[in-house]
C-alpha cells in the first residue's frame, strides 16, 4: 500500500481570495514504512504573501522570486501522488488549495480527491481524543514524537512529523528487527535455550470468556472507526 503524507504552505487562508500555494512537502509510506522517496518544492505565487502567513512559515516573497510557478511543477507533483492514499492534517485546507491550483493550471484537470483517497488525521485525532487539542504540536506531545526542530511551519518538515504521528495513531511500533545493537546477545540467549523435558504436561489453554470476546470486538470497532477502516486485525479476521 502506497501512502503519501502531504503538507502545504500558502500565501494566506483562502484560495477564493486569490491566495496560492508556496511550498509542497510529501513523504512516502509503503506498507507503513517510510521510504527515501520525497517530493519537495517551493513555488513562486506571483503575488504578495500575507504578513500573518509569513509569521507562521517564515517564507518571504523575495525568497520565492526565482522559484518555479505552479504550472511548471504541476505534472511532476501530480505524477508523484497519483494513485496514492494522501494523509493530510486538516485535509480540506490543503486539498482545497491543490484543487484550486490544478483548476487554474488546467480547467479540465480532475480534482485530487477524485484520483486519490484522502485520510484526514485531524478528523481521526478528534474522534480518538475528543475535547482535546489536536493540532500537530499537541499530537507530537501526546505520542512523544520529537518536534523540537519545528520553530516555524514548513511543508516537508511537517509532512515528516505527521508521518510519525500517523503511524503512532494507527498502530504504534511499525518495525521490529533483531538487527543492530544487542542482536548478538539476543541470538546467544536463543541458542542457549534448553529443550523442554519429554514428560512435561501440556500447557493449559485459557480461552477468552464471552465478556472478554465482546470487549475485544468493541475495541477493534473503535480502532476501525478511528483509522477509517484500516484496522489490520479486522482485515485478518476477514
Amino acid at each position: 500500500m502506497r501512502q503519501i503524507v502531504l503538507d502545504t504552505e500558502t500565501t494566506g487562508l483562502e484560495p477564493a481570495q486569490g491566495h496560492r500555494i508556496i511550498e509542497i512537502g510529501c513523504v512516502e509510506l509503503v506498507n507503513r514504512r517510510l521510504t527515501d522517496n520525497r517530493y519537495h518544492q517551493y513555488i513562486n505565487p506571483e503575488r504578495e504573501i500575507d504578513e500573518g502567513a509569513v509569521e507562521v512559515h517564515g517564507i518571504t516573497t523575495e525568497f520565492l522570486a526565482d522559484k518555479p510557478r505552479f504550472e511548471e511543477i504541476a505534472e511532476d507533483f501530480v505524477n508523484f501522488i497519483h494513485g496514492a492514499e494522501l494523509i493530510i492534517h486538516n485535509a480540506p485546507f490543503d486539498v482545497g488549495f491543490i484543487n484550486h491550483e490544478l483548476k487554474q493550471f488546467d480547467g479540465n484537470r480532475q480534482p485530487v480527491d477524485q484520483s486519490c483517497r484522502i485520510v484526514d488525521t485531524l478528523v481521526m485525532a478528534r474522534q480518538m481524543h475528543p475535547g482535546q487539542k489536536n493540532n500537530l504540536d499537541a499530537l507530537c506531545k501526546r505520542y512523544t514524537i520529537d518536534n523540537s526542530s519545528r520553530e516555524l511551519h514548513g511543508a516537508l518538515l511537517d509532512a515528516e512529523i505527521l508521518a510519525e504521528v500517523y503511524l503512532a495513531m494507527t498502530g504504534g511500533q511499525v518495525r521490529l528487527s533483531l538487527e543492530g545493537r544487542g542482536s548478538g546477545e539476543a541470538r546467544s540467549r536463543i541458542e542457549s535455550r534448553r529443550p523442554l523435558a519429554a514428560g512435561r504436561p501440556p500447557l493449559k489453554i485459557i480461552r477468552a470468556s464471552e465478556t472478554e470476546q465482546l470487549a475485544h470486538q468493541a475495541r477493534l470497532e473503535a480502532i476501525d472507526q478511528a483509522s477509517d477502516g484500516q484496522c489490520l486485525w479486522r482485515k485478518l479476521d476477514t
